[in-house]
């Protein structure tokens, strides 16, 4: 099947909405909105309007323009939130797996040894990662360190620093010593493999803010692994995977460690109050969420 759809303008496209009878008198300079959000965008904030089957591509009575801008503006405002506490959770990580190595082995240098790692060949390319980002790298400590010092790598915890988060994940999973895997897993009250499975779900909703894509009622076909006895407040059964709220749930976890006396919960409480219009069940929010061990703090 070969796609023939033909570009369409913006003036054309509003016309096309207003035929399939979407309501956009409460919105001014409609033409605009599709001009500079864009119709491919916004037709995700569009599509929960659409009555069934929604592959007539008819819109609900009552359905307007205005709507689905206030969910596009929710949802913007859901992923500042979300990224704020993922960029939180992401710094406490690249201190831990740093310091906590550094400590055991006794060795600045561990992430460049490839006696620190059980895999020769993920080790290698871990090290071309480190190689390339080295090369284009221009932060000022980078350079410093390559204008002051001889030693072919910096220690591990600049390198922390300047390669992705996906990498550094990629570095911990290959430490030989499950000893000192399991120390790091421990200070955020999880197991090794739980650890990783969540760094993964955190990894994946990281590049969705990143890329400004749409968040609050994704889909998540991943399945992230779970402790059978948790360290600390978790969720019932009845929270499901595969939907925002679960992820929020694994963010809380995280940031309930790194920052006991924070307001995530209150700001999430805020947010979700500002927009009524949002059907929190679509993004996997359970009756009485806030009764919830973890989220009861």
């Amino acid at each position: 099947m070969r796609y023939t759809k033909q570009y369409s303008s913006p003036t054309e496209l509003l016309a096309i909405l207003q035929s399939r009878g979407l309501d956009c008198s409460d919105t001014e300079n409609a033409e605009n909105i599709l001009r500079t959000i864009g119709y491919y965008r916004l037709s995700g904030y569009l599509y929960p309007f659409l009555s069934f089957p929604k592959t007539e591509h008819l819109y609900k009575s009552g359905s307007t323009l205005g709507c689905a801008l206030h969910l596009y503006e929710f949802d913007r405002e859901f992923r500042l939130l979300v990224f704020d506490q993922i960029e939180r959770i992401e710094i406490a990580v690249r201190s831990a797996i740093t310091n906590i190595v550094c400590a055991e082995t006794g060795d600045v240098f561990w992430m460049t040894r490839s006696s620190t790692f059980a895999n020769s060949e993920k080790f290698n390319k871990t090290m071309s990662l480190v190689d390339k980002e080295l090369q284009t790298n221009r932060e000022d400590f980078i350079v410093h360190f390559k204008q002051t010092y001889e030693d072919s790598y910096p220690p591990s915890w600049m390198l922390a620093e300047i390669i992705p988060l996906g990498t550094l994940t990629r570095v911990y999973e290959n430490i030989a010593n499950n000893r000192i895997r399991k120390k790091i897993a421990r200070f955020f009250g999880l197991s090794v493999p739980v650890f990783i499975s969540w760094m993964t779900i955190i990894m994946l909703t990281r590049n969705s803010c990143c890329h400004h894509a749409r968040l609050w009622n994704r889909s998540l076909s991943l399945r992230a692994l779970v402790m059978t006895r948790p360290l600390r407040p978790w969720v019932g059964d009845d929270v499901r995977q595969g939907r925002v709220f679960f992820t929020l749930c694994i963010l809380k976890h995280f940031v309930d460690i790194i920052r006991p006396n924070n307001h995530f919960k209150q700001q999430l409480i805020a947010l979700l109050s500002q927009y009524p219009m949002v059907d929190t069940s679509a993004m996997g929010f359970v009756k009485d969420w806030q009764r919830q061990p973890l989220w009861k703090v």
